[in-house]
């Protein structure tokens, strides 16, 4: 079995033991994440769709607050230990929400604060996951095993929409958050394991930097990117994919609510697209992801999603109807999980020590979430000027194609990194 998975996943000696404990790792991950989600997407609409710029900037205003605190722990600890506690603020921020949701205080303040809390957790422990990857694994390494390690992800987001599906009636909504917490437990786990394995690699004997602390300010994320093209690049990149996919969710948000007025009927509905999605992201993850990087190389990679939403938005300014949105956002949504998200990945894995962590994570949040709250006031500003779903997703075409350029010339730039001697000294 040992060798069979070697041949097709590609594998050199001592490399199966870590592909395991790391799909592992992100199964667990998407799973926690993939159990509340619906819940979370729910209450957005009961929150009501004109509040929802407002919704997208307090999770902006949050992710502010916590990116310093997230630079201070990264600062001052290793690696070994800051990312433990990152996860265990999230699972004490879980037991937090289940006694509100048991007690009933608020029940809609709790339930606007908890989709805030479940975006911002969302782009966090997946954002320090990535990082952790690049961090143990060099630029071979990830193009072969991203592909894999992605598809475990992509798992856990399969089981987590059916474990909804099957224990919300008997055992309770807000109990779920129990055992999200629990496989977040499992996490912690993962990273003690992968953590060992990294440590006795010979690139790790080599430079023994992961024994310390990173050092720096609370700040440093924001100072490297200022200084670095390439890393303003990569912001430029997220800015554009974070803003079609706000223009997306607004429209989905708009058609659901105009084809279902039951509440659970919606909530089964977006269960049934998450469903879709994880289903298709794992299929190409597995036999297409590696051998589209190797074919295509990381420019055209990166690029093709993009490519591939200008027709979608076409489709959708033609007719905006439920059908067309679904196919395109499961399509959009299958292709980011399983090809673009990856491959943007793999932009990192050129970079020191102090841009995977730091940097990255401060595009992944406040970079992310500020496109994500520009691009709902702009959503919200263009529909008040009168124009319809069919225009603004015209509107969305242009942008694809400039996404599309922006990213193949990334990929472009990460190669020529990669090719250099000192690649960690791109600033």
């Amino acid at each position: 079995m040992r060798t069979i998975l070697n041949r097709i996943l590609d594998l050199r000696p001592g490399e199966l033991p870590a592909l395991i404990v790391s799909f592992a790792y992100f199964f667990s991950l998407l799973c926690a994440y993939y159990i509340i989600r619906p819940l979370r997407d729910e209450m957005g609409i009961l929150g009501g769709i004109k509040n929802l710029p407002w919704v997208f900037t307090g999770t902006f205003l949050v992710i502010l607050a916590l990116v310093p605190l997230y630079g201070w722990v990264s600062s001052r600890y290793p690696r070994r230990k800051f990312l433990p506690l990152v996860y265990g603020f999230f699972i004490l921020n879980l037991l937090f929400f289940f006694g509100l949701f048991n007690l009933q205080v608020s029940p809609a303040h709790v339930a606007q604060g908890f989709f805030i809390w479940v975006s911002v957790f969302n782009l966090f422990v997946v954002s320090v996951f990535w990082s952790f990857m690049d961090d143990i694994y060099d630029k071979n390494q990830a193009k072969r095993l991203f592909g894999t390690i992605a598809a475990g992800g992509t798992a856990g987001a399969i089981c987590g929409p059916l474990l909804t599906t099957w224990l919300a009636q008997p055992l309770g909504t807000h109990n779920l958050l129990l055992i999200s917490a629990g496989l977040l437990v499992l996490t912690i786990l993962c990273i003690a394991r992968l953590s060992a394995w990294s440590e006795q690699q010979p690139r790790a004997q080599e430079d023994r930097s992961w024994i310390k602390p990173m050092g720096g300010h609370w700040l440093a994320g924001l100072t490297l990117v200022v200084r670095s093209p390439y890393l303003i690049g990569i912001c430029i990149l997220i800015l554009l994919y974070s803003t079609l996919s706000t223009f997306l969710y607004f429209q989905q948000a708009s058609i659901i609510q105009d084809n279902f007025s039951n509440s659970a009927e919606r909530t089964s509905v977006f269960a049934m697209m998450d469903m879709a999605v994880n289903i298709l992201t794992v299929l190409i993850q597995v036999f297409l992801t590696g051998r589209i990087v190797r074919v295509l190389g990381l420019g055209w990679t990166l690029a093709l999603i993009p490519l591939l939403l200008i027709p979608g938005f076409l489709a959708l300014g033609l007719s905006p109807v439920l059908i067309v949105l679904v196919i395109v956002q499961v399509l959009r949504r299958a292709g980011n999980y399983a090809i673009m998200r990856p491959a943007r990945e793999m932009l990192y894995v050129v970079l020191g020590r102090e841009e995977k962590y730091k940097a990255k994570n401060f595009i992944d949040t406040v970079v992310y979430r500020g496109g994500d709250a520009a691009s709902a006031w702009a959503y919200d500003s263009l529909r008040n000027l009168g124009m319809g779903l069919a225009q603004i997703a015209f509107i969305a075409v242009p942008l694809s194609a400039i996404w599309a350029l922006v990213a193949y010339r990334l990929g472009i730039r990460r190669e020529q990194i990669a090719a250099t001697t000192h690649p960690t000294k791109e600033k």
